[in-house]
């Protein structure tokens, strides 16, 4: 494969991680890429995703139960909302703080991910 190629794939899966707004799953990537890239495959998709890790482009999301989803990196401390129904993950700006006066008495708080779960606009309608 081609330099070339191979930047123009990652171009498009960044595009597309940066358009949707929220993290998307490997196959959502390679689907939305493929708009741009024709014939993009979730084996490359794959090979880009950790490339773009070691790159530090990309932050995993992890979910419990759920497989990794990838967004933009440096986009400061948020937190996340999993719709119950579609199972999309969107962005949650901010934070409701410190947490560490939820912790047991002699316990110190290092840091936390926080995930909201419920409907999104599209499925509540």
């Amino acid at each position: 494969m081609s330099q070339e190629r191979a930047t123009r794939q990652r171009a498009a899966m960044r595009s597309v991680i940066e358009a949707a707004q929220r993290p998307l799953l490997p196959q959502e990537i390679c689907e939305l890429a493929q708009a741009e890239v024709p014939g993009l495959g979730i084996a490359t998709v794959y090979r880009n995703l950790k490339l773009m890790l070691e790159a530090q482009e990309l932050e995993p999301v992890v979910l419990p139960g759920e497989n990794a989803r990838y967004e933009i990196a440096r986009r400061g401390h948020h937190h996340h909302f999993q719709c119950e129904r579609c199972k999309r993950v969107f962005d949650v700006p901010g934070c409701p703080g410190h947490l560490g006066r939820l912790t047991p008495a002699g316990f110190t708080v290092e840091r936390h991910e926080l995930t909201l779960y419920g409907r999104c606009s599209d499925c509540r309608a």
